[in-house]
């Protein structure tokens, strides 16, 4: 018994032993916590981001002379709103979407940007991106800030920037996979594979299936395509392709110009690349789909269904947040924004009718934007 004694209490703690914090501290929240607000300062980087030139003196004065904090603040946000409706925002917006959108420097593709800029500068909804069915091949003057409306010609039917022909010609690939990436990673901020389940499957292969969609819904040799997405020889390529082959039809209708065809108008990297057919992304009868559980019959339908997914407005207010910040891109260079730094910002986007000025005003007076 009393070996028994001895034992248990050498396995008990000692009680000059300190006690493990349950919530470990992070002395970042303590250097984010001793961070001073300094409105010059962000007036100066607002000022670049907002208008490509850097603040006057008289602005710079105005801000720092005012006669205490809350004069700052309130000097720093006037200043904020003559920046969003000055003739040199909608440049800098220009730019900034030709960054993002990454269609190259061409007068037919700058269209695609400068439809996206017009909507923030006439403070439109930002989901008319995806959904609008005029005035998508808008011309934008950067010396003179004008626009001058156009609708696109190459589609019967449009649908914002997902029917626009600069789009399609820049991204013209076998089977239209690039055109659906494009809108993947530009619209909701990641890189396929663009759900992944909470439980893996194992289809005989070295690594499980992680896919939504069933394994089996996406075409192979099995079920009459002529390539085999479901091979499990190496990478389970169906991870990405299980979205990819759900939305790539609506996309392959476009040819190399960007030009709506009836039939499928992108090839296969099969020999003398035939053109690629319906069953060699799906088997028959399976139903188009932006996300598994949201099908969608046409382009329209999926306009639609992504102005109504959270993840497409998260991802524009991470994209502008990251741009205002001094970020890289949020794909490219992995430069995720934790949901919760924007979810205000979110919030105020979602409940003020999706307009990115406001948004803008929103990420530039924010307490992480001014503060140093």
């Amino acid at each position: 018994m009393t070996r028994r004694w001895l034992v248990l209490l050498a396995a008990l703690p000692s009680c000059s032993e300190p006690i493990p914090d349950p919530a470990p501290h992070d002395e970042w929240d303590d250097r984010l916590a001793d961070r001073a607000v300094d409105y010059s300062a962000a007036l100066r980087i607002a000022a670049l981001r907002l208008t490509g030139e850097l603040p006057t003196l008289a602005e710079l004065t105005q801000v720092a002379g005012a006669a205490d904090g809350a004069a700052r603040k309130a000097a720093y946000e006037a200043q904020i709103d003559r920046y969003l409706a000055g003739p040199r925002f909608a440049r800098q917006m220009f730019r900034f979407w030709q960054d993002t959108l990454k269609l190259g420097d061409d007068p037919v593709r700058d269209t695609a940007p400068a439809f996206v800029t017009r909507l923030i500068v006439e403070d439109r909804p930002f989901l008319d991106a995806l959904t609008a069915t005029a005035g998508t091949c808008t011309s934008f003057v950067p010396d003179t800030g004008q626009f001058v409306p156009a609708d696109c010609t190459n589609t019967p039917v449009t649908v914002g920037l997902l029917t626009h022909p600069g789009m399609s010609a820049a991204l013209f690939s076998n089977f239209g996979f690039r055109r659906v990436r494009w809108v993947q990673e530009t619209f909701a901020c990641s890189a396929f594979p663009a759900e992944i389940a909470t439980t893996a499957t194992d289809v005989g292969g070295s690594e499980p299936y992680t896919g939504t969609f069933p394994f089996l819904s996406i075409a192979g040799t099995a079920s009459g395509g002529r390539v085999d997405f479901r091979s499990t020889s190496s990478v389970i390529c169906a991870n990405c392709h299980a979205n990819l082959n759900h939305l790539a039809p609506l996309f392959a209708h476009y040819d190399q110009a960007g030009a709506y065809r009836d039939a499928i108008a992108v090839p296969t990297p099969l020999p003398d690349a035939p053109p690629a057919v319906l069953r060699d992304y799906l088997p028959p009868g399976e139903p188009l789909a932006w996300r598994h559980g949201t099908p969608v019959a046409d382009m329209t339908a999926l306009g639609t269904a992504m102005a109504a997914d959270p993840q497409i407005s998260a991802c524009v207010i991470a994209r502008l947040w990251n741009w205002a910040l001094g970020k890289l891109d949020i794909v490219d260079s992995s430069a995720r924004v934790p949901a919760a730094t924007i979810a205000q910002q979110v919030a105020a986007f979602e409940a003020g009718g999706h307009r990115l000025r406001g948004a803008l005003r929103d990420i530039f007076t924010s307490d992480d934007f001014v503060r140093f």
